[in-house]
């Protein structure tokens, strides 16, 4: 996972109406499908009643990625109900991530 600001990630997203949240997670998405995560196209955030399953499929690989360190239900409870606080709540574990070696992808 990439190490990005913490504080980036939750003030660029007022600052841009919401536009780099869309590519944070857009930009996460394919660092966590690279290790071995299954989330799906992120059109699918743009879909009504869909993102919800999308969002779920991408706590999931927050779950894969931090080795349990978030579990799914929390990730998806931080971006859903705590938005760009959530996310870079979400993205300190990342950044602990990034300081470590990277494990190999799953099969």
């Amino acid at each position: 996972m990439k190490k990005r600001s913490v504080a980036a990630v939750l003030l660029i997203p007022f600052i841009t109406l919401g536009i780099y949240a869309i590519v944070w997670y857009v930009r996460t998405k394919n660092e966590m499908n690279a290790l071995g995560a299954k989330i799906p196209t992120a059109w699918l955030m743009i879909i009504p009643i869909v993102n919800i399953y999308w969002a779920w499929k991408w706590s999931e690989g927050v779950e894969l990625v931090t080795q349990k360190a978030l579990n799914a239900a929390l990730a998806f409870v931080l971006i859903i109900l705590l938005g760009p606080i959530g996310a870079a709540i979400i993205q300190s574990h990342f950044n602990k991530l990034a300081s470590t070696p990277a494990p190999t992808p799953a099969s």
